[in-house]
């Protein structure tokens, strides 16, 4: 199998581990729909640089991925995360073949507030939707915590344990009309990345424009303030 990526950082590391995708504990379902899980995907010696140039958003929720917003550590696992080998190997296990020639849109969010996380399905214009979370630790509660379900209806139709959002665990399925996931309303900071394969260029664009309207509606209303990342850094 080829390597997940060929994005290697100023050091000579790549962070994304081909052989954990294709790891014996990984877990990987086809029923009710594809869905895999891994865990410790990226290397420990990661964490820091992640932690330390991860956008400083002062919103809830998830917004379109911006270079400038983010420092070199995030935008070098964002370029692995949008290579095609990554893609193609997600996709082997998911029943999608050359997942990487579809595009991608990357979203990221640091913060949640207690609406998000209610039960759905991704939008049509969806093809597979992964999540890596960069969570160092995660309290003893449910709160937060990725569920696949197999009802729109109840939270407790688990179909595989529920996910802690910890650094390094991807979880990734292909968009059904019945992918139903969700989890338990949280509070508060929750760092995840997530990588959606859209079936156009003009999905891509379409999503990445609501999604920065958003942002700025809320900047206007009063609701939140553009995040300065240096000064929230000092």
């Amino acid at each position: 199998m080829p390597p997940v990526a060929e994005v290697v950082s100023r050091s000579g590391h790549q962070m994304l581990s081909s052989a954990r995708i294709n790891a014996a504990d990984m877990l990987v379902r086809e029923s009710t729909f594809p869905l895999l899980v891994v865990h410790d995907l990226l290397p420990a010696d990661a964490a820091d640089g992640l932690a330390q140039d991860f956008p400083r958003y002062r919103e809830a929720g998830f917004f379109p991925y911006d270079p400038a917003e983010c420092g070199p550590a995030v935008n070098q696992l964002v370029s692995e995360l949008t290579a095609p080998e990554f893609a193609d190997a997600v996709g082997r296990h998911l029943g999608v073949p050359d997942l990487g020639r579809f595009p991608t849109l990357i979203s990221i969010s640091r913060l949640l507030n207690r609406s998000h996380g209610q039960i759905h399905t991704d939008s049509r214009s969806k093809v597979v939707t992964a999540l890596i979370y960069l969570n160092p630790e995660w309290p003893a509660t449910s709160a937060g915590c990725l569920r696949f379900l197999g009802r729109i209806d109840d939270m407790n139709s688990t179909l595989t344990p529920e996910i802690r959002p910890l650094y390094g665990t991807l979880a990734a399925f292909r968009r059904t009309d019945n992918s139903f996931h969700g989890h338990l309303p949280h509070e508060g900071e929750r760092r995840v990345i997530q990588v959606a394969w859209v079936i156009n260029e003009e999905e891509k664009l379409r999503k990445t424009r609501r999604g920065r309207f958003s942002r700025i509606a809320k900047w206007i209303t009063g609701v939140v303030k553009p995040a300065d990342r240096t000064a929230a850094a000092s």
